[in-house]
């Protein structure tokens, strides 16, 4: 049986994800923490800021109220204040297990959803649309972490979704 796009989507983007955090894990560890001039000051901020996103999307998505959203931020950064490299790839593997199963129990992920926010107000989509928006805000920061590695003078990994379908992954 084929996926749902929205699926196929969100696998890239753990895929993507894995070929960052082996690729961070063969570099020096002092790149990972070093402070430069980009989108954000290290490699390690720019990765809790990915994981901070992910898991507010993850509750809006789950129709999570604003009160436990809130409480899950505080709990992101609680977890994740020491940001070392080996504890945010197991943050993120634990976080994309919650999101696999939470897109395979989810019965139509293109149902229409109304998340509510205290700045923006009330947005009407999809489901499938706020998967395709974690993917891109993935895929967004992930340029942002090629290039910090590049700044510091080493190579990054190809992680385009192009790739992602070279290697085999989509299922068909």
């Amino acid at each position: 049986m084929r996926k749902h796009h929205a699926q196929q989507l969100y696998d890239y983007h753990v895929w993507a994800n894995d070929k960052f955090f082996a690729r961070l894990k063969e570099l020096p560890e002092d790149i990972y923490i070093q402070e430069i001039q980009s989108v954000f000051p290290s490699i390690a901020e720019t990765l809790v800021h990915m994981y901070m996103v992910d898991t507010i999307w993850l509750g809006v998505m789950k129709g999570n109220s604003m009160a436990e959203i809130q409480a899950s931020i505080a709990s992101v950064q609680e977890i994740t204040k020491d940001n070392q490299l080996q504890k945010m790839e197991k943050l993120f593997q634990d976080l994309s297990a919650e999101y696999q199963t939470f897109l395979h129990h989810e019965s139509d992920l293109d149902k229409e959803i109304s998340p509510e926010h205290p700045q923006f107000g009330r947005l009407d989509t999809q489901l499938s649309e706020l998967v395709q928006h974690v993917v891109n805000h993935g895929t967004y920061h992930r340029g942002n972490l090629s290039a910090m590695i590049r700044q510091q003078g080493y190579a990054s990994v190809a992680n385009d979704y192009v790739f992602y379908l070279y290697e085999g992954k989509a299922e068909k």
